[in-house]
């Protein structure tokens, strides 16, 4: 009987431990992308050819020429050039062609929500891999739920970074100005006329998922015979103030600013960006500069507003605005002022925002330095360049491939044939 016991405990036990240990997982699926060319952002420089090798969601290597692991799924995707995905620093989701003042007083969060879902899977399409999202326009924290959604794989989109509704003064920039006070249209911004009151938003928006803080801090704007003015909304230690509470949790503040003295404030507060930056002082552009604070031009969308004039006279307006702008730009860059690209897409339609690129050379600056201000540049600005904006090792697989080369022709961004998104591709024309 003994010897019955040993021998079937010598047959059990192995069975036993086995059973104990964690089932082996499968190891990350490999895929070889081949091209004709591949883009090196940070050398500014266009090697042939181009492959990237990934495993699971991350590059594994990248260059001339990579490992084909035993059972690699290899993709051939022939006169193309290899280069990261796509960044866009300022968009709107909650946006569309339109009146934008309206949208909040005629179609429901709920709605909002849905065609958000939609923005973010134009855009993701036409390539961008990543955006910041700077403000919901009187959506609140909805573009939270947006974010999480994409996260989890419910619906396709970039990597997001929110801010839930921007933070205004009483009367100030978005605050529903021009209709019936007896109505009492709501804000399309949170209200906040103290340091105190801009704290408790920041705490209350943190509280609901925000990542950074996004701050009217001009307008209106007037351009009078070559001389640009619009009213700041919060002073240097208000806008201080805010910086510190972000500093506190590891976020950051973006502001909405046009020019001066605005402009002035929110450099010496230090904000990480100055978003539309249509004038600067010579002072304010040595701030930003010694600061490494961005400067985000957002070009395309007055355009767009100057080819489709909202009400009779805005074209023109609107065209002085981008001309003065686009001088200004100049002198920014020489100055030295970094810069990141973001294009304001939602008042003209989601994922067509790539002609952004396009007007950043078109107004002086060359294809190279485009490139690097929006995707390194732009990765740093949403705080995750060590993961995005170049194909390098242990980076995610955002990639997309655009016929042509993009250092000698900057339109091919505006028609990418292919876009993979954390290792998933999500087109392949």
């Amino acid at each position: 009987m003994r010897s019955l016991i040993l021998a079937a405990a010598s047959i059990l036990f192995p069975l036993l431990v086995t059973a104990q240990q964690p089932a082996q997982q499968p190891a990350p699926a490999a895929t070889v992308l081949h091209a004709a060319r591949i883009l090196d952002v940070a050398a500014g420089k266009v090697d042939s050819p181009g492959e990237v090798l990934i495993v699971g969601n991350h590059i594994r290597e990248a260059g001339e020429h990579v490992s084909h692991p035993n059972g690699a799924t290899v993709i051939d995707l022939g006169d193309a050039t290899l280069m990261p995905g796509l960044i866009d620093a300022h968009v709107h989701l909650f946006l569309h062609p339109g009146a934008e003042d309206l949208q909040t007083v005629e179609e429901s969060v709920p709605q909002r929500t849905l065609e958000a879902a939609a923005a973010a899977k134009a855009d993701v399409m036409a390539g961008f891999t990543a955006e910041r999202d700077m403000g919901t326009e009187g959506a609140k924290c909805a573009d939270v739920a947006v974010r999480n959604a994409i996260n989890d794989g419910l619906i396709p989109g970039p990597r997001m970074r929110v801010s839930c509704n921007a933070i205004d003064i009483l009367g100030g920039h978005e605050d529903a100005i021009g209709y019936n006070p007896a109505q009492h249209v709501l804000s399309n911004a949170d209200i906040a006329n103290t340091a105190d009151e801009i704290l408790a938003t920041m705490r209350e928006q943190r509280k609901e998922g925000a990542d950074f803080t996004k701050i009217y801090e001009t307008g209106h704007d007037h351009l009078v015979e070559g001389a640009f003015t619009t009213p700041y909304q919060y002073n240097e230690a208000q806008l201080a103030a805010a910086v510190t509470e972000a500093d506190r949790t590891g976020s950051v503040v973006g502001v909405h600013c046009t020019g001066e003295p605005g402009a002035t404030y929110a450099a010496e507060a230090g904000v990480s960006s100055i978003d539309h930056a249509y004038f600067l002082l010579p002072s304010t552009m040595k701030l930003m500069r010694d600061k490494q604070i961005y400067a985000v031009p957002t070009f395309a969308v007055m355009e767009a507003f100057a080819q489709h004039p909202r009400r009779p006279g805005d074209g023109e307006k609107d065209q002085q605005v981008l001309d003065f702008h686009a001088e200004q730009f100049k002198k920014q860059m020489a100055a030295g002022v970094p810069f990141a690209i973001g294009s304001d897409v939602g008042p003209f339609p989601h994922g067509t925002q790539a002609r952004e690129y396009v007007l950043m050379v078109k107004y002086g600056m060359s294809p190279t330095e485009t490139l690097r201000s929006g995707l390194i540049n732009g990765a740093k600005l949403l705080r995750w360049s060590d993961t995005i904006g170049q194909l390098k090792p242990g980076f995610y697989a955002d990639i997309i491939a655009v016929t042509g080369n993009p250092l000698t022709d900057i339109t091919v961004l505006t028609h990418p044939t292919f876009v993979m998104k954390n290792g998933e591709i999500l087109r392949k024309d």
